[in-house]
């Protein structure tokens, strides 16, 4: 993703028409690359911008990823989440404390479906679930004691 991109030109970008709202919400994915719910994007807006509703929040991501502006990620049971970085890349859960991590793929290209028949493949969702570095430390700080 070009970061060099304003907000209100990153939009515009995806032939999205700026408004406070959007901004808002485009400027918070912009700037917390922790792949949020539309539930956690709405808490972090809302006490600044109290007229948001979550109706709001819902109906702009569906524009943003429909325009391509964002990803939808359905890593958990629980949440969509969404991804600013539409870049090819694969994500890790951590399943003890919920983050989401970009993983980076080297040769995406070498991953193919044999005896399939012809097929056009529009997506690829690559995901990974464990514990991360922190969760790990903690739970064996957790052990010792």
């Amino acid at each position: 993703m070009n970061t060099d991109l304003g907000t209100r030109e990153y939009l515009l970008k995806y032939d999205i028409k700026p408004s406070v709202q959007r901004m808002a919400i485009m400027d918070y994915l912009m700037s917390h690359r922790i792949h949020p719910s539309a539930d956690e994007i709405y808490n972090a807006l809302y006490p600044t911008i109290p007229t948001l509703s979550k109706t709001t929040i819902y109906n702009t991501m569906k524009l943003f990823v429909e325009q391509g502006a964002v990803k939808a990620l359905m890593i958990d049971e629980k949440n969509v989440r969404f991804d600013i970085d539409t870049s090819r890349h694969a994500h890790f859960m951590c399943l003890e404390c919920g983050c989401v991590y970009d993983l980076p793929i080297e040769n995406q290209e070498a991953i193919q479906l044999e005896g399939v028949g012809e097929l056009v493949v529009t997506e690829i969702h690559l995901y990974y679930k464990g514990y991360c570095k922190e969760c790990v430390k903690e739970k064996r700080k957790n052990i010792l004691l």
